[in-house]
């Protein structure tokens, strides 16, 4: 049975939320206090990790979320998802049927929170910065094909490409593009600590125990230009340290609404059994995880090792064990939402099957049983992480090919070790920068990868990336997408393993809830509002 077809792509999922919460705005709460936020999130400033909302530093979902409330980029996406439009830009666009020349040009008026004119030079300043610092942690392969950045006047920047790249402007909407003040950040040197500043929606104030920020407050930035329209004057975004009593302080009033991370049992009785004035609201997501291999490391260096891994997973018990109604199993780095998905692992392997595992690492000479160590990260993705590596430890000592050990890390030490190549197999979360296929791809395979993988495929990476990136119309890009799926599945630098949903829980005098994550993970606080139930 071929796969490639296994779930129809949903693209109205990206589109619009799949529940609606109810409640009309009756001004957005505009004058009152703070809308309070609660997440899972952590932010800590550690030796490994000195700058966590510096743009040229932070590169996850929870420190993109401060940055896209504080500071501005050219463009964003929209409320709805689809292609970016502009922001701090009045416009921008290709100049060259080769989509290697990207012109822009700033808003009138333009001001830091401070109060401190924008200009082109900003602009050129900032996004050098990130070039300049290249910090290992950063995302700074997002910017990385920037051959020279070129300004015209106080207004006119043109970006030259060193390769034709359609997916640029999406790159330029992340916080990696984050415009900042060279007043406030230096040339080549990281800021250290909790602070951010920019032209965005909001100015941030942070506070912070033993180094951990607890409580972000986002204030509306009278001096904000740009597309965005503020449902509030005042947002609180607090940090919980699990679930548990982030849901109690909803239940008891204390924050208005919870985001990432839910975890399954919560979700399941929100659902079944709501409390009387909270919504759970179930929203678009492309958030994937996966098992990551150091292909240099002794014990996975054979690919027959990694093989016989992508044989024996299974991944429906994983999802159904660990994530009920939560997640679904995925067979590629490309979720099933994504137009150029295909299922490939499933194609090549088929379901989860001992027998050929066996005879996989037979054939390479490999003895049995092979001893790993899978690691996890135990405080940034929820604690049911470690039932889902107790899950994965069980099914694959199950089969006697393996002889598996689990061990957990808290995130500010497990990235830091992951990105040094200190574990040969560990566990990993994905949520995209934008939602393309190239986003899913290149941040694993590509030069300078967010993984920091010594993995490299020629073809991957010299010939099939940069020909997907040529595509104005991205569904002309299928092909290609699909030939680097197929290569993944052979080599499994990476093992996809499941793509999940995402929820939100709020009480029903909050509005603009559906619209407060978008399909990407990205906090849209501004969205939300104060209303009539």
């Amino acid at each position: 049975m071929n796969r490639k077809t296994l779930v129809l792509p949903a693209m109205i999922g990206l589109l619009a939320p799949v529940l609606a919460a109810c409640g009309g705005s009756d001004g957005g709460g505009r004058g009152g206090d703070a809308i309070v936020v609660g997440t899972t999130d952590q932010f800590v400033a550690t030796k490994e990790a000195p700058a966590p909302f510096d743009p040229a530093f932070a590169y996850d979902a929870g420190a993109w979320n401060v940055l896209r409330q504080t500071v501005q980029m050219l463009m964003h996406v929209p409320r709805g998802g689809g292609e970016p439009v502009p922001d701090a830009a009045s416009k921008c666009g290709f100049t060259d049927t080769q989509n290697e020349s990207y012109r822009c040009t700033l808003r009138s008026g333009l001001k830091f929170s401070d109060g401190d004119t924008i200009t082109a030079e900003d602009v050129k300043f900032s996004i050098e910065r990130v070039l300049k610092i290249n910090d290992g942690n950063g995302p700074v392969a997002l910017l990385s094909n920037i051959d020279t950045i070129e300004t015209n006047g106080d207004s006119g920047i043109v970006f030259h490409l060193k390769t034709p790249d359609a997916t640029f402007p999406y790159k330029i909407a992340t916080p990696a593009a984050a415009i900042v003040d060279s007043d406030m950040y230096e040339a080549d040197k990281l800021r250290a600590g909790a602070d951010a500043d920019g032209s965005g929606p909001y100015t941030l104030e942070t506070e912070t125990e033993g180094g951990r920020v607890v409580k972000a407050v986002f204030t509306k930035n009278p001096r904000y230009k740009g597309d965005l329209s503020l449902q509030n004057d005042k947002v609180e975004l607090r940090s919980f340290e699990d679930t548990e009593s982030m849901e109690k302080a909803l239940r008891d009033g204390d924050i208005s609404m919870m985001t990432r991370t839910l975890q399954p049992h919560q979700i399941k009785d929100l659902s079944e059994n709501p409390p009387e004035g909270i919504d759970l609201v179930e929203m678009p997501g492309l958030e994937i995880r996966y098992l990551g291999f150091d292909t240099e490391d002794s014990t996975v260096k054979s690919k027959a090792v990694r093989q016989a891994l992508a044989s024996v997973v299974d991944r429906g018990q994983l999802a159904s064990k660990v994530y009920p109604a939560t997640a679904e199993p995925l067979y590629s780095l490309i979720p099933n939402t994504i137009p150029g998905h295909q299922n490939a692992f499933f194609n090549k392997y088929g379901e989860p099957n001992a027998r050929k595992a066996a005879g996989i690492l037979s054939a390479a000479g490999i003895s049995t049983p092979v001893k790993l160590t899978l690691n996890y990260t135990t405080d940034h993705y929820g604690s049911v992480t470690k039932k889902e590596f107790e899950v994965l430890q069980e099914q694959l000592n199950a089969t006697k090919l393996f002889d598996v050990a689990i061990k957990g890390t808290e995130w500010s030490k497990f990235r830091a070790s992951q990105k040094r190549g200190e574990y040969a197999v560990y566990g990993m979360g994905w949520f995209p920068d934008f939602p393309d296929a190239d986003n899913y791809v290149a941040p694993f395979l590509g030069k300078d990868n967010f993984l920091n993988t010594p993995y490299a495929n020629s073809e991957t990476r010299n010939k099939l990336i940069p020909e997907s990136r040529r595509a104005a119309d991205r569904s002309a890009a299928t092909e290609t997408f699909e030939r680097i799926q197929e290569i993944v599945a052979n080599d499994v630098p990476v093992l996809p393993l499941w793509q999940g949903k995402q929820y939100v829980a709020a009480r029903d005098d909050i509005t603009g809830v559906e619209w407060a994550v978008n399909s990407s993970a990205d906090l849209q606080l501004w969205e939300l509002g104060r209303g009539v139930s």
